[in-house]
């Protein structure tokens, strides 16, 4: 009590010992803070690592990201961020920095005494006198600080653009002072069975599982006591992510990395884990990213919702999921103005009978149709050796080209790990100079068989309410061009210009084009409402009386592909584009819909559709990640006829899918497995569907045999 938890006790033979009621070293006064929950947070300041600041990453300006070319000289552009020699203070200062070590600027940077290059890089104190380039015949004398100090020193408080100009010249590397861990290392002092949170952190959901089944039988009598209830808890929330096809991923893993799916099946498990009754639960599309096989769970995770006493929403295309639902609320009986109303209702057995669009998909009376033959391709292939990032272990694929290849595999198996972080990288650095590197691996061969590269991923095609798919399909610069052509705008002396909400001249000034006002609200979110003035019209009064075919540029933008398809039949430049997206299914919305209400399906389509308006080389490489989510049975088959244009013409198109479908009307099938995460990352299965549903190590080809065969 009077040493305030510290005592020192001399023994009869005079020996001191020291006692601490604290976690302390008395005699080095070495000591830690009482462990509290947020001692094990990256996201607190207690517990993340100062290093990496909880990231478990660093950003690293290294000598090789600075120097990627060392037989370069500095004149060459040997120093990256510099470039080439020009007449500026930093090369004049470089210059004198050389002449006194009595070396050159034309010297190959690996040719030069490496504590030369230590000074380039890191500075030092040494004075040099350097030539002014504003006044010419003058010199100042100056130390120099390093260009790796000049860059970390804009890596921080920048602007944004300053900021991603230096991040091209910096390595992400695990934090070496946690290894990834993310915490501080007192953190990782405490353990239980010798093993800290940062490593239970780092197993995935099913490893965390087995770890935590009888951990009672390898903990003291006393951590049992304290552990009873939590562990109960623990294991409840870990089931709770096993029912719903989450074993494949850890603890740790950053929200970004996660598809929507994954994001809004972790936030079904939170509410089946809250045993909550008498709540209305609203899902959009729950099944996004989902095998077959784990599609099974997720509906027994809905329904053991509904048992508890609530109500499940769920807007959905999945058939077996209709057909297990109690009620189906079936609204059509196209899209956009064709749309709108309830065309069947009540109990799965009841819409077939009804009839319909939809119920005609779920009877098989309408369908994708297994072709008749598969293409061979044209005998040239792309062939990856030995990539292994994350979870790929050393896996060899090759692709046919001038084929529809589909790869498949459950959730976590490695599919986007092969083709987003490692195929498609290694093409974009040959085919356009791309700087991103790929995921490890050891060779590839057949790149000199293609020219172009494509990838048509979910992203929105804008991220405010300017842009539109007229605008990013490039066609309302046609149709801008047609209305300066008009007599009425000739005589009037309007250019293009004029016709665009972008720029000042035509467009409404008092809400700039946008056709509407944000009401920035306090406490609320932001609400858009229509400008006043221009009544959403986004034109002024004499831009809007310039019509062709009796219709203003505002009227044009608020036409449905569809409409525009037939306004716009005699004007081939326009309809070439338009009737794209049509093609793809778009023709509900309208040229001027703004992107941010576009779901990620429609922006993909858009996407495609853009591309498509292209003229091709026969020589395109198209990769499209889960391109039926939010699709109809019927928009999947008119998406799969485009494609299969594509490929008639010689293109290769590349699709990562998980829908029965469209994988049995593929070429060629890669299957990746056997499982999700560190069980995955193998190919199981290849060759055509026939041959992946014979394959009994399937997961996909169990389910692929049962429709084949119906």
């Amino acid at each position: 009590q009077h040493g305030k938890g510290v005592i020192m006790i001399r023994d009869e033979e005079g020996e001191i010992h020291h006692f601490s009621k604290y976690l302390m070293d008395p005699e080095t006064g070495l000591s830690y803070d009482e462990p509290a929950p947020n001692t094990f947070s990256f996201n607190s300041p207690y517990g993340a690592c100062p290093t990496c600041n909880g990231l478990g990453i660093t950003e690293e300006i290294t000598k090789e990201s600075i120097i990627p070319d060392p037989s370069l000289s500095i004149t060459r552009g040997g120093i990256a961020p510099l470039g080439e020699y020009r007449d500026i203070w930093i090369f004049k200062k470089i210059e004198a920095i050389l002449k006194h070590y009595k070396c050159s600027m034309s010297t190959p940077i690996n040719k030069l005494p490496e504590n030369v290059v230590d000074v380039l890089l890191y500075g030092d104190k040494v004075e040099v006198a350097v030539d002014s380039v504003k006044y010419p015949g003058t010199k100042w004398h100056t130390t120099f600080e390093g260009i790796v100090n000049f860059l970390q020193k804009y890596q921080e408080g920048s602007s944004e653009k300053i900021q991603d100009w230096v991040s091209e010249f910096t390595i992400t590397q695990t934090c070496p002072d946690c290894n990834g861990y993310r915490l501080k290392k007192e953190a990782l002092h405490f353990k239980i069975d010798d093993t800290h949170i940062g490593e239970l952190a780092h197993k995935d959901i099913r490893a965390l599982g087995d770890w935590f089944e009888g951990v009672e039988s390898r903990m003291t009598e006393k951590q049992q006591i304290i552990g009873q209830e939590v562990l109960k808890e623990i294991r409840k929330r870990i089931g709770f992510l096993l029912d719903i096809g989450l074993d494949y991923l850890t603890l740790n893993r950053p929200l970004r990395t996660l598809s929507g799916g994954e994001a809004q099946r972790i936030r079904l498990a939170t509410q089946i884990g809250t045993q909550l009754v008498g709540v209305l639960y609203i899902l959009d599309e729950p099944s996004i990213g989902l095998h077959q096989r784990d599609n099974v769970k997720l509906i027994k995770a809905l329904q053991s919702l509904r048992d508890l006493g609530n109500s499940v929403l769920v807007v959905e295309h999945d058939k077996d999921m209709m057909l297990e639902s109690d009620f189906v609320l079936d609204m059509g009986p196209g899209a956009g103005r064709h749309g709108g109303h309830i065309v069947a209702s009540g109990k799965p057995e009841e819409i077939l009978k009804q009839g319909g669009v939809t119920a005609d998909y779920l009877k098989g009376k309408l369908g994708l149709p297994i072709p008749k033959e598969r293409k061979k391709g044209k005998g040239e292939s792309l062939i990856l050796k030995g990539a292994s990032g994350n979870n790929l272990k050393n896996v060899d694929l090759e692709i046919p080209l001038g084929t529809l290849t589909l790869i498949t595999g459950v959730s976590g198996s490695g599919k986007s790990t092969l083709i987003h972080e490692t195929l498609y990288p290694i093409l974009r650095q040959h085919i356009y100079g791309s700087k991103k590197d790929p995921m490890p691996y050891e060779s590839f061969k057949g790149l000199e068989h293609l020219d172009k590269v494509i990838e048509v991923d979910q992203s929105p095609i804008g991220r405010t309410p300017r842009s539109n798919p007229a605008t990013y399909t490039g066609v309302f610069s046609d149709i801008r061009t047609l209305f300066t052509e008009l007599p009425e705008a000739k005589i009037r002396g309007y250019k293009p210009g004029r016709f665009s909400f972008n720029v000042k001249g035509g467009r409404c000034e008092d809400c700039e084009g946008a056709g509407m006002k944000l009401i920035e609200m306090d406490f609320l979110p932001d609400v858009h409402i229509p400008c006043e003035t221009c009544k959403g019209k986004r034109y002024n009064r004499e831009t809007l009386e310039v019509r062709f075919k009796g219709k203003s540029i505002s009227d044009v933008l608020d036409m449905t592909v569809e409409q525009a398809v037939e306004f716009f039949h005699n004007q081939p430049k326009i309809l070439r584009k338009i009737k794209t997206l049509n093609d793809v299914g778009l023709g509900y919305i309208t040229l001027g819909q703004h992107a941010t209400t576009l779901s990620g399906g429609e922006a993909q389509r858009v996407k495609l559709a853009t591309e498509l308006s292209k003229k091709d080389t026969g020589k395109t490489f198209y990769i499209l990640d889960e391109p039926t989510t939010g699709l109809h049975f019927q928009d999947i088959e008119m998406l799969m006829k485009v494609l299969q244009k594509l490929v008639d013409k010689g293109n290769t198109v590349l699709i990562i899918e998980h829908n029965l479908d469209v994988i049995k009307v593929a070429d060629y099938v890669v299957d990746l497995g056997p499982e999700g995460g560190n069980k995955g990352g193998t190919i199981i299965a290849k060759g055509t569907p026939e041959q992946i549903a014979k394959n009994a190590k399937s997961h996909t080809g169990k389910f692929l045999k049962i429709e084949l065969n119906s």
